[in-house]
């Protein structure tokens, strides 16, 4: 017999409390801790539907297990399959974020089109969209076929009862805040369902071995909203970032149990849906100005993908007592660590001067590589003097010393400056030491040990 009980939950984070705080002691957010009621049901009640729990498990030796080699489906979209690690694994879990009108729902009937032409039956779940606005479309990306299935439905036990009928290769959940559960008595999108349809979708998946794509709504600081465990309970989460004022899409690996995490693909917003870019290194630099002060082209990996992207950086004197600092496409604690530097080590007189800098496109960059070149970029503009070189890339770490310390996957970054007609490139003398194989034809590689090495190769 189950009891209830009543529990506060963070609508940010998903933490969990026994009673009310103004204050979320998980993300620190104020004003977000609700109060559900939660079932609590004695061990031997507790089942999920399309979930085998009459077989015990016993404990097996490695050895001893049987390795099977998990099947993949390619979508035709070669940046989707690129992301996932070579395509949807059969069984798998994935978790599609992003802002509302980004594209989630749009690439979603773009793969399902691909996977039914290869004679696969899909069920796409709506708890949106009625029948007529899925069909328009539809019709407008040109997805059609006997074998695709689209049920709208809010309710869990309905969504299992049809998926065991059906048995589709490829299940689609649009979206998770809309689903709820009858045991629960809390609202759809609350913690408490969140938690319990994920549970019971995942059992689902894996015990029928259905291919499932889940869509998931973000909180307003980008991360996708409900407890922080429905990104630990899927296989794999997708982030699609960009601007809704900007044609390009950038949809983002953060965890990936069957490929590499990380990893970026750009799609371009069209009429047609989305199509995808090829070579997103030539996009970012397209309009970038010539012989303009505090311009400067950087190598980043994301992934295992080379990246050229353009970092811009704008310095004026400040009319107020405090100086301002506003960063775009790059973390803003990383920009005032390389201002401390160029300072301390440099001399630079930065402290009554507004600092903006920005990564035009609409990519995020976390990676330290581009840390000299956002230091170059700073140093150009401050003195108001352009590169030498307008085929210049650089890459290196900055550490608080000021020196510059090696990175990753040189080669990669080094070949892809070749590939973009870059003529130069400065790297890290430990990179440079390191160097073996590598044609250094048409391109120019200088090292450099220290931020103030590099003003003099730059400037």
């Amino acid at each position: 017999m189950s009891k209830e009980k009543t529990r506060f939950f963070c609508q940010e984070c998903g933490f969990e409390s026994l009673r009310w705080q103004g204050k979320c002691p998980g993300c620190g957010v104020w004003n977000t801790m609700v109060e559900e009621t939660v079932a609590v049901s004695a061990p031997d009640s507790v089942s999920h539907s399309g979930f085998n729990t009459a077989t015990k498990m016993i404990p097996q030796k490695l050895m001893e297990i049987e390795s099977i080699e998990r099947k993949r489906n390619y979508t035709g979209i070669k940046e989707f399959d690129h992301i996932l690690g070579g395509g949807l694994v059969t069984g798998s879990l994935i978790l599609l974020g992003g802002e509302p009108g980004i594209g989630k729902s749009t690439i979603l009937l773009q793969v399902c089109s691909s996977i039914e032409k290869q004679g696969k039956k899909i069920l796409y779940i709506s708890g949106e969209e009625s029948l007529a606005q899925i069909k328009m479309r539809a019709n407008r990306l040109g997805v059609k076929g006997d074998g695709f299935y689209v049920f709208t439905e809010t309710s869990i036990e309905n969504i299992e009862e049809e998926v065991l009928k059906l048995k589709p290769d490829l299940l689609i959940i649009d979206s998770i805040q809309t689903i709820y559960k009858n045991a629960i008595t809390s609202a759809p999108g609350s913690v408490s369902q969140i938690r319990e349809c994920t549970a019971n979708i995942l059992y689902l998946s894996k015990s029928n071995n259905i291919t499932t794509l889940i869509i998931g709504h973000v909180t307003k600081e980008g991360g996708i909203a409900g407890p922080k465990l429905l990104e630990h309970m899927v296989d794999t989460v997708l982030y699609f970032e960009g601007e809704e004022y900007q044609m390009y899409r950038i949809l983002r690996a953060t965890k990936n149990r069957f490929g590499p995490v990380n990893e970026l693909g750009i799609f371009e917003m069209g009429e047609s849906g989305l199509s995808e870019v090829k070579n997103p290194s030539e996009i970012f630099l397209t309009e970038r100005p010539e012989s303009s002060p505090g311009s400067v082209v950087v190598a980043t990996i994301e992934g295992t993908r080379p990246l050229l992207v353009e970092v811009q950086a704008l310095l004026s004197p400040t009319n107020f007592g405090y100086p301002q600092r506003m960063v775009k496409g790059l973390d803003y604690n990383r920009l005032l660590l390389i201002l401390a530097v160029l300072e301390k080590k440099v001399g630079l007189q930065l402290g009554n001067h507004d600092v903006f800098v920005n990564i035009p496109g609409g990519v995020k960059v976390d990676e330290p590589s581009i840390d000299l070149g956002v230091a170059m970029a700073i140093v150009s503009s401050f003195r108001n003097r352009i590169l030498k070189n307008q085929k210049l890339v650089i890459t290196g770490e900055v550490g608080l010393t000021g020196e510059v310390r090696a990175v990753n996957r040189i080669e990669n970054r080094i070949n892809e400056a070749k590939k973009m007609g870059f003529t130069e490139i400065i790297i890290p003398k430990n990179n440079f030491n390191n160097l073996q194989n590598i044609n250094k034809k048409n391109i120019k590689l200088s090292s450099v040990n220290t931020v103030e090495e590099t003003i003099e190769a730059v400037f």
